[in-house]
């Protein structure tokens, strides 16, 4: 038996066409799908890329900053060791109202001072200063430390202290110079020199009195 397709050609063509279009919008929907489910994935990746990008830059800037400070800091601490170098250098290590304190002690009242000088020496190798003779780096002041030629003497320096006045005798000297070498704060006394003079006093009398002058140094520091 034959079948006999009563539908005509327009129907059949026009339903294919129908079909196609329908296939073609379903494939363009997907592809449109996929658009935009790689769009959302690539502006998620851009987003967290350029926060990324955000982070370093902040942590650079942060380091940046730190390194600077680094920088200001270690600066400074090179500034303060000069300081306390300098410090360390003018520090003369004595303390003269000590050292003055212990000379009342050890003066008696038949004994008056005229000046009491402290000179800061260089330490010299005894060698050396034995052939070049007495140093003349010394400086002669009143209670400061000067150096011949108007500078610092700074640096490890030893005093010498010289002490200038008059005894009503010569026995009062001898005296002095016996209790100065038993003081622990000097040593190397030695007298410079010792005459007699005459002093006027107030009513008009002459006095014959002692002049002298005793030089040694101050104990506080040891020779090797």
């Amino acid at each position: 038996m034959k079948e006999i397709d009563f539908l005509p050609e327009w129907y059949k063509s026009s339903r294919q066409r129908q079909i196609g279009y329908r296939a073609q919008v379903i494939g363009m929907g997907g592809v449109l799908l996929i658009m935009i489910v790689w769009n959302f994935v690539t502006i998620r990746s851009i987003s967290k890329a350029g926060a990324d990008v955000q982070q370093r830059k902040a942590v650079q800037a942060e380091a940046e900053a730190v390194s600077m400070e680094y920088e200001r800091v270690k600066s400074e601490v090179a500034g303060l060791k000069k300081k306390v170098k300098f410090m360390e250098e003018m520090d003369s290590k004595i303390d003269v109202a000590s050292v003055l304190a212990e000379m009342s002690y050890l003066i008696d009242d038949n004994i008056v001072l005229r000046e009491v000088e402290f000179d800061a020496e260089k330490f010299v190798d005894e060698k050396r200063r034995k052939t070049s003779g007495p140093t003349n780096t010394a400086a002669r002041a009143v209670g400061r430390t000067v150096a011949a030629k108007g500078e610092l003497s700074l640096g490890d320096v030893r005093f010498r202290v010289v002490i200038n006045g008059v005894a009503t005798k010569a026995g009062d000297i001898a005296e002095l110079i016996c209790k100065l070498e038993e003081s622990p704060y000097f040593h190397h006394v030695y007298p410079s020199f010792s005459r007699n003079r005459k002093m006027k006093v107030g009513t008009g009398k002459n006095f014959q009195v002692s002049e002298f002058e005793i030089s040694c140094y101050l104990a506080n520091y040891r020779e090797l």
